[in-house]
């Protein structure tokens, strides 16, 4: 794993020392979220030892595009998210990703996530529909348990949807 991620660095710096074009864009980001048991499905529910629950996702997302002319583009996405309103809870999360985007619209990143359970990492594929200017992102994420001295998290699965619209 640790490999992997030091690749996906390298690569990124080639990139950015090659002088490629790069093209920023944000937008809003919603979805839902299942949280597998563990305590934050506990604080949610109010249940010790409960099942897993659903809480709903409000955020925002900045994308950086690094163009190589070719099939395929690089990504630097940094997602800010806010879950548990729905239930007058506060479950921020910041999450930054490296990966790729096909001239097709499939895409896929990892890297590190940040909640109140701690730090682990994020997966995540989906598809960038576009119309003209508009982008029109539809992503699955999951992030594995988070276990550390004060909480223990569950497992999260996340669909999140949202759009930007291309400056350049």
């Amino acid at each position: 794993m640790k490999k992997l991620f030091l690749i996906l660095i390298i690569t990124l710096g080639l990139t950015l020392k090659s002088n490629a074009q790069i093209q920023s864009m944000a937008g809003p980001r919603l979805g839902i979220t299942l949280i597998g048991s563990g305590e934050t499905a506990d604080m949610l529910t109010g249940y010790d030892d409960g099942p897993s629950t659903f809480t709903t996702q409000y955020g925002w997302q900045w994308e950086s595009r690094f163009a190589d002319g070719g099939n395929i583009t690089g990504l630097a996405e940094w997602v800010v998210l806010l879950g548990g309103m729905e239930r007058g809870k506060f479950l921020p999360s910041i999450s930054s990703l490296i990966g790729f985007r096909t001239v097709e619209g499939f895409e896929a990143g990892m890297g590190p996530n940040l909640t109140l359970a701690g730090i682990g990492m994020v997966f995540g594929v989906g598809f960038t529909a576009t119309s003209g200017k508009l982008n029109m992102p539809f992503n699955i994420v999951y992030s594995p348990c988070k276990d550390n001295d004060w909480i223990e998290s569950g497992p999260t699965f996340s669909i999140l949807v949202g759009f930007n619209i291309a400056t350049e």
